[in-house]
C-alpha cells in the first residue's frame, strides 16, 4: 500500500492549520513541505518559521523537501524546527556536501534523503542511496505546483527501486509531481511507496475518497 503526502503547497496560506488536519481527518499519511529559495528554483515559497508552526498543529510527519541552494547551510535549523524527514536535491550542492548535510540531519535523529530533478539520471544518486531513508524523484520541473505529469520519470522510479532493494530495502521511493488519480496507478506499478499529491488532492470534492484512490 502507498502512503500519500499531500503538498501544502497547494494549501490555503491564510487556513494552514484548517488544511494540516483537513489531511488528518481524511486520512493522509505524510505532510510534503516545498521550501523554496528563489535561486536553485526560481520561485520563494516558506522556511523555517512556517516548519515550527506546522509542528506545533499536527502530529503527522513533516516531510520537508528543501529546494534550495546548498543545502547543507540549513539542514540543522529544519531539523530542529520540527522536520521528520529532510530531503536535499543531489544538483544543488558538491557531492562533498550532499554527503555532509545527510550526515548531518541523521545526527539530529532525523530521517534524510535526496531529491532528483526531470534531467538527473537515476545514476546520480547512487553515492548516496546507502545513507538515505528517501529518494524523491521529480515528475514535474521543481519549483510551481499543477504541471502535468512526466510519465517517462517511470524508468528511473523503477530503476531506483531494484537498486534499493538490494542494497537499502527500508528507503522510501517518493514521487513528486502532477500525481493524481490516474497517474498513481503507474507510480506504485513501478515501486514508488510515497506520493506527493498538492493540487488534486486539495482541489478534490471528496478528499477522503482521494486518499484511498492513492493509498490503495
Amino acid at each position: 500500500m502507498a502512503q500519500i503526502a499531500p503538498s501544502i503547497l497547494s494549501a490555503d496560506f491564510a487556513n494552514l492549520q484548517r488544511d494540516i488536519e483537513d489531511i488528518r481527518a481524511n486520512g493522509g499519511d505524510i505532510v510534503h513541505v516545498d521550501v523554496m529559495d528563489g535561486i536553485f528554483v526560481p520561485n520563494i515559497s516558506i522556511g523555517i518559521p512556517v516548519v515550527q508552526a506546522l509542528r506545533k498543529v499536527t502530529d503527522l510527519p513533516l516531510d520537508v523537501h528543501l529546494m534550495i541552494d546548498r543545502p547543507v547551510r540549513y539542514v540543522e535549523e529544519f531539523v530542529k524546527a520540527g522536520a521528520d524527514y529532510v530531503t536535499i536535491h543531489v544538483e544543488a550542492d558538491q557531492p562533498q556536501n550532499t554527503l555532509e548535510a545527510l550526515d548531518k540531519i541523521h545526527a539530529l535523529g532525523c530521517k534524510a534523503g535526496i531529491v532528483l530533478k526531470p534531467k538527473t539520471p537515476a545514476e546520480a544518486a547512487i553515492p548516496y542511496l546507502e545513507k538515505c531513508d528517501m529518494v524523491l524523484v521529480m515528475t514535474v520541473e521543481p519549483g510551481f505546483g499543477g504541471q502535468k505529469f512526466m510519465a517517462d520519470m517511470m524508468p528511473k522510479v523503477a530503476q531506483l527501486k531494484q537498486w534499493l532493494t538490494d542494497i537499502n530495502p527500508d528507503c522510501l521511493v517518493e514521487v513528486d509531481g502532477g500525481v493524481d488519480a490516474n497517474t498513481c496507478a503507474v507510480c506504485k506499478e513501478n515501486g514508488a511507496d510515497v506520493l506527493v499529491a498538492g493540487s488534486a488532492y486539495f482541489k478534490a470534492t471528496d478528499r477522503a475518497a482521494f486518499v484511498k484512490t492513492i493509498q490503495a
